[in-house]
């Protein structure tokens, strides 16, 4: 197997090779746009890195792997336009550089781009990739629509949370993983468990995004610091607030979060006061401490060599300790 940076090496040199040159170019130029902008590309080396887990040669994971990114980023735009978004990893986002219809169609033809390259596989590969793929698309509606729904709702549940976030996030990364499985053609029982190893490592993440939207550093952050509470999103801070704040904070909480602002500065430091005093910044570093803590017990159970499970292992600790 090989180290993290090398996998992002490969995957970059691949995608650097992807590119199209096609007409119209206001479909295909913010495509590579997007796809172009960067990223930790955490999903696709995750890809690379379980076709290697099990014993395949991570250049036949490639097409999957770039599945997975043009994927990932389109729902990325979409999610820009829904949120009105102005940045996207530092960069302004799809429809903000050009405009809303261009982000939604060059958005749809990124995912049918998704799918073609599944098509390099051999009939039944392709076959349970695209299968995976479908059901993970779907999912990923889904949670995108809970979190629709969640703004303006009053009455979200942690658990309802959870599952939002396994929907919209953590499924992704566990399909990636699941793919590397697939194209190695290993044991379902494996397939099955690197699919468990990534959701839980997915939920963390998800869980560490919602930590670093609030308490994440601007200048690495890359994207709109307070933009969760700008959109008065009932993220699990939120949510463990509420359930832990004094009366009076939560008062407050619940008035912070029907006010749409010009200018949101107040407002953010305002929550995150609440959030630190009731204590739900270190309830919500806990659920992700715990999320990977169950990652990391499927690898006792996966038929791989030691090392190996060391590799996703030290994989899962790195990205717990991002600090942006």
């Amino acid at each position: 197997m090989h180290s993290i940076v090398q996998y992002q090496e490969f995957f970059v040199n691949y995608l650097k090779n992807q590119t199209i040159d096609k007409e119209p170019k206001n479909l295909y130029e913010p495509i590579q746009y997007i796809v172009g902008l960067g990223g930790k590309r955490m999903r696709p080396i995750l890809t690379l890195m379980a076709a290697e887990v099990f014993n395949a040669n991570y250049q036949k994971a490639l097409p999957a792997a770039m599945a997975v990114e043009v994927f990932h980023n389109f729902s990325l735009v979409h999610d820009d336009i829904m949120d009105d978004a102005p940045l996207r990893r530092g960069n302004v986002t799809v429809h903000e550089k050009w405009d809303i219809n261009t982000g939604i169609l060059s958005g749809d033809a990124m995912l049918i781009l998704a799918y073609q390259y599944f098509e390099q596989y051999e009939p039944i590969i392709f076959r349970d990739l695209a299968k995976l793929f479908s059901k993970t698309a779907l999912e990923v509606c889904e949670g995108q629509q809970w979190d629709v729904d969640f703004e303006t709702r009053t009455d979200v549940t942690i658990p309802q949370y959870l599952k939002m976030i396994e929907y919209k996030t953590a499924v992704l990364v566990a399909a990636a993983m699941k793919m590397g499985a697939i194209i190695a053609e290993t044991s379902s029982e494996n397939a099955n468990l690197i699919y468990e190893f990534g959701l839980n490592l997915g939920l963390a993440f998800q869980l560490q995004d919602d930590y670093l939207d609030a308490f994440g550093n601007p200048e690495t952050f890359g994207k709109q610091v307070g933009g969760d509470i700008i959109e008065n999103k009932k993220t699990y801070l939120f949510l463990k607030a509420m359930a832990n704040a004094s009366a009076e904070d939560q008062i407050q909480l619940y008035s912070l979060f029907g006010q749409q602002l010009e200018d949101n500065t107040e407002k953010i430091e305002q929550v995150k006061a609440i959030f630190v005093r009731s204590g739900a910044d270190v309830l919500t570093q806990e659920a992700i401490e715990e999320y990977t803590l169950k990652a990391f017990a499927t690898l006792d159970k996966m038929e791989v060599e030691v090392t190996k499970k060391e590799i996703l292992k030290a994989f899962g600790e790195n990205l717990m300790k991002r600090k942006a």
